[in-house]
Formats: C-alpha cells, structure tokens, sequence
C-alpha cells in the first residue's frame, strides 16, 4: 500500500523531465538553435581572451581590486564557454540523451565558477577596505569595461534565451556569468570615474562586492541542478 502510493510521487521529476527530454528531440529547430548557441560560445572566447588580458594587466599595474576581479571573471566566463562548446559537441556527436551526462557536470563546473567568482571579489574587496587602498585610473581598464557592457549585455540576452529553448542549465549558468560580466565592468567604470573625480578611494571595493549575492545566488541554483518540476 505504501509503495503503491510513494510511487507517482517518487516518478514525477524523472516523467518530468523525461517528457522535456523527448519533446526537444523531435523539435525541429534544434539544430539551428544548437548552432547558434555554437556561434555565441565562439564570439564570448575571443571577445574574453581579449578582455582578460587587457583587465588583468590593467588591474595589475593600477592595482584595482574591480579591475583583477573583472579580468578574473573573464577568465572564468573563457572557461564556461569552453565548457558549453565541449557539452553541444556531445549532443552533436552522441545526440541529446546522453549529452545529459554532460549537462549535469558543466552545469556544476559553471556552479563552481560562480562560487570560485565571488569568494575572490570578497577577499579582495575586503583587503583593500582594510587597508584603505584604492586603485589608479587606467585608460586602457576604462577603455575595455566600456566596450564590454554593450558586449555582455547582448550575449547575455541571446544566451538566456537559447538556454530556455534548449533547456540547458549549463548555458544558463554561462549567461548568468555573462550578466556578471557586465555588471563588473560597469563596476569598473564607475570606479575609475568616481576615484578620478571624487577622489573616492572606497568605491572600487565596495561596488565590487555589490554582486556577491546575486553570484552565490546563480551558482547554489547551477549547482543544485534544478532543471524542472511538476506543477
């Protein structure tokens, strides 16, 4: 008797996301929303090994906490789409059941990297509010974050709306990444700006610590996997 009615209970997420499953497979489109996912992923690991290499050494000789954070979320965000090109290879390659495998995983590295993201933005604001050191205004930082905030909002966009078509976790938690990206580097731009004319040592630290909730928030949901339920 117990089981008979533990039964429907126990099997509802699985026929659940079963039923997703089999509904995207026969899905005429996906394909060319594979594809397009593809050209995103290409377009986001040339754009952030451009943007880390000029954040990095930018952060590094102006000795800004927003900008290191920022050129170290482009390293990340380089991962992740790294990460998505291995995971729509497998689908390509082995079709869509058994890329599931893969989804979980590159769901929980994009969940890791979220997490991995905010305990550095945390340790290195909070450093330099103790020690009450602020950065330098870089031309080239300001030049980059500028460029990136139209940049990252669009890929963002795109991705979010493929990962809601695709049902992908992994490429949501990619476009959450891309999201941060952009705030970072509005972040950046601000902080340079107020430092520069306000002389406002403090802003650099504080604005990055800004979105260290919604990091930790974006990251528990990846890493969780809550891909689908039953209303």
């Amino acid at each position: 008797m117990t089981s008979v009615k533990s039964a429907p209970a126990s099997c509802c997420a699985a026929d659940c996301c079963e039923g997703v499953a089999s509904r995207s497979v026969v899905n005429p489109e996906r394909p060319a929303l594979i594809r397009e996912a593809f050209r995103l992923e290409w377009l986001t690991m040339a754009w952030m090994a451009i943007e880390a290499m000029v954040a990095l050494a930018s952060g590094m000789a102006a000795g800004s906490v927003a900008l290191l954070a920022f050129g170290l979320d482009s390293v990340i965000e380089l991962i992740s789409a790294g990460l998505l090109v291995w995971r729509l290879s497998v689908e390509l390659r082995r079709g869509q059941a058994f890329s599931e495998s893969a989804e979980r995983m590159a769901s929980r590295i994009g969940g890791g990297l979220l997490f991995a993201l905010a305990a550095y933005v945390v340790v290195s604001a909070g450093w330099s509010l103790w020690t009450h050191r602020g950065a330098e205004f870089s031309v080239s930082g300001l030049l980059i974050s500028v460029l990136a905030i139209p940049i990252m909002r669009y890929l963002a966009r795109r991705k979010i709306a493929l990962a809601d078509k695709l049902g992908s976790l992994a490429l949501h938690a990619d476009a959450v990444e891309s999201i941060t990206c952009g705030w970072l580097s509005f972040v950046v731009v601000v902080s340079l700006v107020g430092q520069a004319v306000l002389g406002a040592w403090w802003v650099d630290a504080l604005g990055s610590l800004a979105i260290v909730w919604f990091l930790v928030k974006e990251g528990r949901e990846a890493w969780a996997g809550e891909e689908c339920a039953c209303d």
